[in-house]
């Protein structure tokens, strides 16, 4: 039997992208990533907290803006992107968004934006960094998806929806890619300690009146470690399913979750 060794990818080379880069989950991301030798653009629509992060390393970070729900604003970034660092070698789709509502109230416009927003846009940003990937016979796909892409979250129905079209997605591109060099995973954290769950926290307080650590409390119940997640944890996640020794990993979900989803 002849053993090879799993395809590699030159860190002064690599090119990763991270959609929704600029805050939270994203930014570490992006970070971690440059810490292990990649190039990185930081995707989004906000130009203020992207180009606070490419001054944490200007020679190593570049900033685009795009609505990763319209194809050609992916497009235009796209080709952004890979003027200033080549072809996109690692994508990390972490651009999400989160609205909370009883099912019998939500509209279909929300419908709409969850899908939208967390599913269609990574779809989008997937396929046009894949001609790339497939030609260079190496590739990385990491999808931030959610707790809520594994199980049921009450009066989050479209959230939960979007994320779990985001793990089926997962699954289906890392078999029909598995012999090409390319993985396809996802990362599902719990609630974590970024700006969206700190404003969920503050939608608790007003529509409760709890005070903001009952709020926390109710939030972190289901995490049997009683804390939120860090995103440099989720980002310590990401950046090793990035790497090269990660090869043999594809068509996972992998909770950062502290133990809730097991």
């Amino acid at each position: 039997m002849t053993h090879t060794s799993p395809p590699a990818i030159a860190p002064e080379r690599g090119h990763a992208l991270v959609t929704g880069g600029g805050t939270g989950i994203g930014a570490a991301i992006a970070q971690a990533l440059v810490a292990q030798g990649l190039n990185v653009t930081v995707l989004g629509r906000r130009a203020e907290p992207l180009n606070a992060v490419v001054a944490t390393a200007p020679d190593h970070l570049h900033a685009v803006l795009a609505d990763v729900t319209d194809p050609a604003q992916v497009a235009h970034a796209m080709a952004q992107a890979i003027e200033r660092f080549g072809p996109v070698a690692v994508l990390v789709n972490n651009a999400g968004q989160a609205v909370s509502a009883a099912a019998h109230k939500t509209s279909f416009e929300l419908w709409q934006q969850m899908l939208a927003v967390n599913l269609t846009g990574t779809w989008l940003c997937t396929q046009a960094v894949l001609p790339a990937m497939r030609k260079a016979g190496w590739g990385r796909v990491v999808n931030v998806a959610s707790t809520a892409g594994l199980v049921g979250y009450a009066y989050v129905s479209a959230y939960c929806a979007a994320k779990h079209g985001v793990v089926g997605l997962t699954r289906s591109l890392a078999l029909e890619l598995a012999t090409q060099g390319i993985t396809v995973n996802a990362v599902c954290p719990g609630y974590t300690d970024t700006e969206l769950v700190r404003e969920s926290i503050d939608r608790i307080v007003a529509t409760t009146g709890r005070s903001p650590d009952e709020a926390l409390a109710e939030l972190v119940r289901s995490n049997p470690q009683r804390r939120l997640v860090l995103p440099t944890e989720v980002a310590d996640a990401v950046a090793w399913l990035c790497s090269p020794g990660a090869s043999a990993i594809t068509g996972q979900s992998v909770p950062v979750a502290g133990g809730e989803v097991m």
